[in-house]
């Protein structure tokens, strides 16, 4: 009887574990809506969810870490949608539109799309947290390539995982650069536009995969131009803390 009420409790604990975390999620979705990421401080996540600051780094390292299981539920939720519409695919025309259909609606889910593309600019203009952010970008892209599309899209089957990875890249390259171009001037884009160069883009990525075309990189490429923004963004970062010490110092002095 003793076991059984042990064990009662720890489910009972579990589920309370994640519906907390889940409410955390929920609630960084609307601060992050709100504030945008870089802008966006844990305590509000927290408040927001009606939990404790300890209550977040129970469930999560930092805001990249809680950024990263928004992405991981939307992915994942993602998943049996896509799938299902992939299965009933037969042809290569049939495959490439339910992908653009499918990138179409991801598109239109503007908080979502918001949220991703702050991201990767967060992530550019951070140097100090390069290692944890290229690590969460991995996992990402593992994720992505990881979601069986290959298994029923037969022109994406690959046994090398960086080959994955770029076709992962080449969609996530199709994606964001329609999407800010979307949100900068949404009439010159509308939705049939939208649908006819997400289908042009899909047929390419496809026609290239199934030949072959694509290769692993052998090393990883430098990037100056990410370096100089970096650069120029920990410059503006120093700047901004020595003018404020300057600000300080002089007020003591007064």
């Amino acid at each position: 009887m003793k076991r059984v009420e042990e064990a009662s409790g720890e489910s009972g604990k579990q589920r309370r574990s994640l519906a907390t975390r889940q409410q955390l999620i929920s609630a960084a979705r609307t601060i992050f809506a709100r504030d945008g990421f870089a802008e966006t401080r844990l305590e509000e996540i927290a408040a927001e969810a009606g939990k404790t600051r300890g209550a977040f780094y129970a469930h999560f390292r930092d805001k990249e870490d809680v950024f990263f299981a928004i992405f991981e539920e939307d992915t994942r939720r993602d998943k049996q949608r896509l799938m299902t519409m992939l299965s009933a695919a037969t042809t290569c025309d049939e495959r490439v539109d339910v992908l653009a259909r499918y990138m179409l609606g991801t598109l239109k889910d503007e908080r979502r799309i918001l949220l991703n593309l702050e991201f990767k600019g967060y992530a550019i203009r951070h140097p100090a947290r390069e290692q944890r952010l290229d690590a969460l970008v991995s996992t990402a892209s593992m994720i992505c390539t990881e979601l069986g599309v290959d298994q029923v899209v037969p022109e994406l089957r690959a046994d090398d995982f960086e080959v994955k990875k770029v076709h992962s890249a080449e969609f996530g390259a199709l994606l964001d650069g329609l999407a800010i171009n979307r949100l900068f001037s949404p009439t010159a884009l509308d939705d049939a536009r939208t649908l006819w160069i997400l289908r042009a883009g899909v047929r390419e990525i496809l026609r290239h995969a199934a030949a072959g075309a694509v290769e692993p990189a052998a090393e990883k490429p430098s990037k100056p131009h990410v370096k100089a923004i970096r650069t120029k963004a920990a410059s503006r970062q120093g700047s901004r803390k020595a003018s404020r010490h300057a600000q300080l110092r002089g007020t003591h002095h007064q």
